[in-house]
């Protein structure tokens, strides 16, 4: 997943940009409201995870901003206000979740793959690609029935190309997916992890399931 955190409590944002960066999520960095505001307006995320209370621009006045302008990216509303009525407010202004602080990172993970699944419409955490069984929630990938060991990179490829069957991704698109300002990658990252990931998931003797498009990019044939 490309992710955008806003969130105002600097241990705590660099705690999650930190975690989810290890568990292989691409992920951008907003202090404020109006530097939020300015990044979720010019890429692409597969979800956003604000905070309901920010210096600058609140985190309910960005959401109505957001979905007033058509701005339909998944919203994961962090607060620490409880009670049904603040719930209501947060949802009533466009969030698609509520989370309450303090909370677990399992429990946050989960609820964002949820939110990505929904908006790809593809509620059942389970992708089959050709041979491939993919478990988006357990992380898991399996070839005919057997085991596939991949990095949290790795894997985040390939669900990136799983999610499109049969669109062709560039480099740029992948590397603009894959990588936040945490871990910019290097001029070959992207073709170095599909070289990789290729040699895992399609070993010798077997159909490929990426394949090159010269010139274009990657694609998994469905």
């Amino acid at each position: 997943m490309k992710l955008l955190l806003i969130e105002d409590a600097p241990r705590l944002r660099e705690t999650l940009a930190k975690a989810l960066a290890r568990m292989g999520h691409a992920v951008d960095l907003a202090d404020d409201g109006p530097t939020g505001n300015v990044m979720a307006r010019a890429s692409r995320y597969d979800a956003i995870v604000l905070d309901r209370m920010l210096p600058g621009v609140d985190g309910l006045a960005l959401l109505h901003e957001w979905r007033a302008d058509g701005i339909g990216t998944p919203v994961l509303l962090l607060t620490a206000l409880d009670g049904v009525a603040e719930k209501v407010r947060g949802l009533g202004a466009g969030a698609d979740d509520y989370l309450t602080k303090p909370f677990d990172l399992a429990e946050l993970v989960a609820r964002l793959e949820a939110l990505v699944r929904r908006r790809y419409a593809q509620p059942d955490p389970v992708l089959s690609v050709g041979p491939l069984v993919i478990d988006t929630a357990a992380k898991t990938v399996r070839r005919n029935g057997l085991d596939i060991a991949l990095t949290a990179r790795e894997f985040s490829l390939l669900e990136c190309l799983a999610r499109r069957p049969g669109q062709v991704l560039s480099r740029e698109q992948i590397e603009g997916r894959l990588y936040g300002e945490l871990d910019g990658p290097l001029s070959n990252a992207v073709d170095s992890a599909v070289c990789s990931l290729r040699r895992k998931i399609s070993p010798p003797g077997t159909l490929p399931v990426i394949r090159t498009r010269r010139g274009l990019g990657y694609v998994i044939d469905p």
